[in-house]
């Protein structure tokens, strides 16, 4: 990943796994208070809490999903797995961005907040910066060369150079056409 490999992408991707794991936690029990009209203290906020609990549950479920698309990923370390985790981090962030928005808002608006959605609304700032540096790590491979072989996106597994007929010194033709 030009320069970024398995030991820097590997603790920022079990850390948001384990924050978006929180957020689950932390944003279900917030949203079956809320559903459920209990008066329980911190658990009721303002009129931006029940959009930004919905937001940040999807945001954790979403984040959660592509963090096990990222542990395939750094498993396997092709390109092909490259551009599904990437695509998947990308997705996980906007709706973790989405999700800050109404945290933001939720906070402008102001009111009590207990200590479990003030907590939520912590976790949901940090990961939106935590998950943006993972998806640039990750889209600083996709324009890298480590996964290619010469042959094109993906090399040998189904890469763009046709890898049955080899060219010069075992070369798909697509390299060899650059040589």
């Amino acid at each position: 990943m030009a320069g970024i490999g398995r030991n820097m992408v590997s603790p920022l991707l079990v850390l948001n796994l384990i924050m978006y794991i929180i957020v689950i936690g932390l944003a279900s029990w917030n949203l079956n208070h809320h559903i459920n009209g209990l008066n329980h203290p911190g658990a009721v906020g303002n009129g931006a809490t029940f959009y930004f609990l919905v937001f940040a549950i999807l945001a954790g479920v979403v984040g959660a999903a592509s963090k096990l698309a990222g542990i395939h990923h750094v498993r396997s370390w092709r390109g092909d797995s490259l551009a599904a985790t990437a695509g998947s981090a990308l997705v996980a962030w906007a709706i973790t961005a989405l999700a800050f928005g109404l945290a933001c808002k939720e906070i402008g608006i102001g009111g009590y907040r207990g200590w479990r959605l003030r907590t939520l609304e912590a976790f949901i700032i940090i990961l939106t910066f935590t998950q943006l540096i993972y998806v640039a790590m990750l889209h600083t491979g996709l324009f890298g060369n480590q996964f290619s072989n010469g042959a094109g996106y993906g090399g040998e597994h189904g890469g763009y150079g046709d890898h049955h007929n080899k060219g010069p010194a075992g070369m798909g033709t697509a390299a060899a056409a650059r040589v």
